[in-house]
């Protein structure tokens, strides 16, 4: 079993930033990735952001291409993501996932195995 804890959400007015931290227990998959998924009120969870481990590749929803990075501490067993130019649409929680590799499956929901609690992010216009 893996353990994700994140933590960094809050209240921000548009335009500002936010870093959110994703720490897990362990890794168990030999190609794994960690991924950051959001949900707003009334809407479905959706894919934000994904970090291939150990090969860095990332991949980003159209919507906070530019404004967002995520990025990971090997070492730590620790992702971040650093969100810039929010805007009131990013208020959403958000969730830490983590699984298998697919170059194809890494913005599905069901691709990922384990998840944190998840953390409120409120952008204020």
């Amino acid at each position: 079993q893996v353990q994700l804890v994140e933590s960094g959400g809050g209240l921000v007015q548009a335009g500002g930033s936010l870093r959110l931290t994703c720490a897990a227990s362990r890794r168990t998959f030999s190609d794994y990735a960690m991924a950051w998924f959001r949900r707003a009120p009334g809407k479905e969870r959706e894919f934000v952001a994904v970090v291939r481990w150990n090969v860095d590749s990332t991949y980003y929803t159209d919507s906070v291409k530019g404004r967002f990075t995520i990025s990971s501490d090997y070492a730590k067993n620790t992702v971040y993501l650093q969100m810039n130019s929010l805007k009131p649409e990013d208020t959403a929680n958000y969730y830490c996932s983590a699984g298998p590799w697919s170059s194809v499956r890494y913005n599905f929901v069901r691709q990922y195995d384990y998840w944190g609690q998840g953390t409120q992010v409120t952008v204020s216009s």
